[in-house]
């Protein structure tokens, strides 16, 4: 049996599952195909034969860090199938506290989200954040891309894989939702830098896709379903049906999220 992790997960509390996952409906102009809740991320996954998922929120505000921080931890506590992303914002008082809550929370990396929260990767704002993460080698997943917005575009991208060449960034969307192919070209030369497939897939073809794989190297990309926005078994049937060797499969449904992660499962 094939070990899996979907390395891109959004849950969120049951009471507001369907407002927040309805809000990325919104941003996005797509609908959710899921709804946000826990029990159904557990579900679809095991139906996939998905053994672990690597769940995550974004705060939107600098006071959410430690309430959102907590149910991710909370979660991952309460389900053997969760791994833990912790989330941040540059407008804290007190980002070295909330890495070290987050750290003690057991959680093993940081997913930041510039559209939604509303920064640009080269914000003076996120430096801090970038050379806190660097220093205690903490591993940053990066929503990347938006051609409707300059947050998160890779010509922000490049100038921060330039100055914290020892800090891990894993761009979601293959390194730019929207700007798939532009984006490959500017930034696979960096060896820090590494993508996932999520929200991808449905956009690609497959020669595209392959081309894409092809430049960043499997060795450097991650598998994602970006659930709720998509169904985790139907993403995984998607990866799959690119047709890869074997060998290539395992490290992106596995191996490289579990290196880049220190993941003992």
């Amino acid at each position: 049996m094939r070990k899996i992790i979907d390395a891109h997960c959004h849950v969120y509390p049951d009471k507001i599952a369907l407002k927040a996952s309805g809000a990325t409906s919104s941003f996005y102009d797509m609908p959710s195909l899921c709804d946000g809740r826990v029990d159904t991320l557990k579900e679809k996954a095991a139906a996939a034969g998905i053994g672990t998922c690597m769940i995550q929120s974004v705060a939107t505000t600098p006071h959410q860090v430690s309430s959102i921080n907590n149910f991710i931890a909370r979660t991952v506590s309460e389900n053997r199938c969760f791994i833990g992303l912790g989330t941040l914002h540059p407008d804290s008082g007190d980002l070295e506290g909330d890495i070290e809550e987050l750290q003690e929370l057991g959680l093993v990396g940081v997913k930041l989200h510039p559209d939604i929260q509303k920064f640009k990767i080269d914000d003076y704002r996120c430096l801090k954040i970038y050379e806190l993460c660097e220093k205690k080698g903490i591993p940053i997943l990066l929503h990347t891309g938006d051609s409707r917005f300059d947050y998160s575009n890779p010509n922000r991208l490049v100038n921060i894989l330039e100055i914290y060449d020892k800090l891990t960034i894993i761009g979601a969307h293959f390194g730019g939702w929207s700007l798939w192919k532009q984006a490959a070209q500017m930034l696979h030369s960096f060896e820090n830098f590494y993508v996932d497939s999520s929200s991808s897939l449905y956009a690609l073809s497959k020669s595209e896709a392959l081309e894409i794989i092809s430049i960043y190297g499997t060795e450097r990309i991650l598998f994602g379903s970006d659930y709720p926005m998509w169904e985790p078994g139907e993403e995984l049937r998607r990866f799959l049906a690119l047709g890869l060797p074997e060998h290539d499969e395992k490290k992106i449904l596995f191996e490289n999220a579990s290196r880049l992660f220190s993941l003992k499962i």
